[in-house]
């Protein structure tokens, strides 16, 4: 159903050829809304994560599923019972080329390495998209997305919820008060990973099982052999499918420092990595898997201020406890949080910036701050039902321009995060010499010029910049 035919009929009611047509929400009583005003929504990516979302999107009241597509049968088995009356297909291009003059909007939630080119088929088609984090796999892909979300006038959104909550609106009020002073460095930790990374990929291979496409799940990514356990959620740990924990946890856990901070592109990456060993003298080269663990420095430069140092720890890594916490309390939720240094004080959140607290936790009951950014009404489910409300606005509507993670908010994020998993992949580059290998990538800070996208001193490392699509993938239709 097209926007204009939805506002024909949301303006029912008209006299024509001498009848009175009464509006089907006056039939269908208060607070009904008819099929045909709500936003029809295709999911790619109908099991998991994917199912999660949509039954977020239809919860909120003003959306219907009408096609539900994935490649693993076995996945979408309750969102298939849930939604009876959805088509259901097993290749989006097929569905979107059969089924796009009946779809509004369209939710991707496929793994890592899927995510540009379903949500750009649905942008070219003049589709609204809702995508999973991260929003890409590669640094060019999410800059691609953003342009095309103005290319094509669509509504966009990328799935970090925490984005739209009430915490990352209180972190920004306290900073914009000047209670912590001028941000200096921020740490983001995680667990992460919590499925196998710094492994080597089997070299045996699996039966496929029956209800999977391997063929289309593989997708963009290079034809290689199936093995058991890569699906439905260890493909996080392969650099051909997923981003490791950066991708899986960081747009959650940076978001916030971006929101506080107003953050674009990094000007440099550097890392440091755990590895496995393979035998006690042998340590581990795992070209196709993250490391175990990481620690990431991102530096900003902050105009008229001194540069922002931005610290990503996964693997369990974690920050020195700020001295201002006391002993027995809990930093972060855990295992997740950020750290948040000022000149003048200190303040941390949970992941999606749950339970933000000033340092000492004491100041924060007593400490007042005017409200400088509108909260997003729905609670749990207000990512989802901004988005949707949005799409129904439209594009360049005042509700689209303030969703909290439209692609010109999440383009530059995902970037970032990517950035540290470039620094990552530069880290372990080999090259031969002789009968033994040369790490160049080893140790180098990389210097990124973000508006081209480039590393300025190490050519070797941008190969990471932009994937190569195996065929017949590409962006553009």
């Amino acid at each position: 159903m097209t926007a204009s035919r939805r506002r024909f009929i949301k303006n029912a009611g008209i006299i024509t050829t001498g009848l009175y047509i009464v509006p089907r929400h006056v039939l269908g009583g208060k607070g009904y809304i008819s099929p045909s005003d709500k936003l029809q929504i295709a999911a790619i990516g109908a099991g998991g994560k994917g199912g999660d979302d949509i039954n977020h999107f239809y919860k909120g009241g003003h959306a219907e599923i009408v096609f539900l597509c994935d490649v693993d049968d076995r996945q979408t088995v309750d969102s298939r019972k849930k939604f009876p009356r959805a088509k259901y297909y097993k290749d989006f291009r097929e569905m979107l080329d059969k089924e796009h003059k009946f779809i509004d909007a369209v939710s991707v939630s496929t793994p890592d390495h899927t995510h540009a080119v379903a949500a750009m088929a649905a942008m070219q088609r003049g589709k609204h998209v809702y995508v999973q984090k991260p929003m890409a796999h590669d640094i060019y892909e999410a800059r691609m997305m953003t342009e095309a979300a103005h290319n094509y006038k669509v509504v966009t959104q990328m799935g970090n919820q925490g984005a739209s909550g009430d915490g990352v609106r209180q972190l920004i009020d306290w900073y914009k008060a000047d209670i912590i002073g001028d941000l200096q460095e921020v740490y983001c930790y995680t667990d992460r990973p919590v499925w196998p990374q710094g492994v080597l990929r089997p070299n045996q291979s699996s039966p496929i099982p029956q209800e999977l496409d391997w063929d289309l799940w593989q997708g963009t990514a290079p034809e290689k052999n199936y093995f058991d356990d890569v699906l439905p959620f260890n493909w996080r740990g392969w650099w051909d499918y997923g981003t490791g924990a950066l991708g899986d946890m960081a747009c959650h856990i940076m978001q916030p420092a971006f929101a506080v901070a107003e953050l674009g592109y990094p000007v440099s990456a550097e890392c440091s990595v755990a590895t496995k060993y393979l035998q006690p003298w042998q340590k581990a080269y795992t070209p196709d898997s993250p490391p175990i663990a990481s620690h990431i420095i991102l530096t900003f430069d902050m105009p008229g201020k001194k540069q922002l140092k931005l610290h990503w720890m996964d693997g369990g890594i974690q920050p020195q406890r700020p001295e201002e916490l006391a002993a027995n309390e809990q930093m972060g939720d855990g295992g997740n949080g950020v750290i948040f240094i000022g000149s003048k004080g200190k303040m941390m959140c949970s992941t999606y910036a749950v339970n933000p607290q000033l340092l000492p936790t004491s100041k924060t009951a007593i400490t007042k701050a005017p409200q400088t950014i509108e909260r997003v009404p729905g609670g749990e489910n207000a990512h989802y039902t901004s988005w949707v409300d949005a799409c129904i606005a439209g594009y360049g509507s005042k509700k689209a321009n303030e969703l909290s993670s439209r692609f010109d908010v999440a383009g530059p994020l995902t970037e970032s995060v990517l950035m540290g998993n470039l620094a990552i992949r530069s880290y372990d580059i080999r090259k031969p010499k002789g009968d033994d290998f040369e790490y160049p990538g080893r140790y180098i800070k990389l210097l990124w010029d973000g508006p081209q996208m480039k590393i300025t001193n190490f050519e070797d490392a941008n190969q990471f910049v932009k994937r190569i699509y195996r065929t017949p993938w590409s962006l553009n239709l």
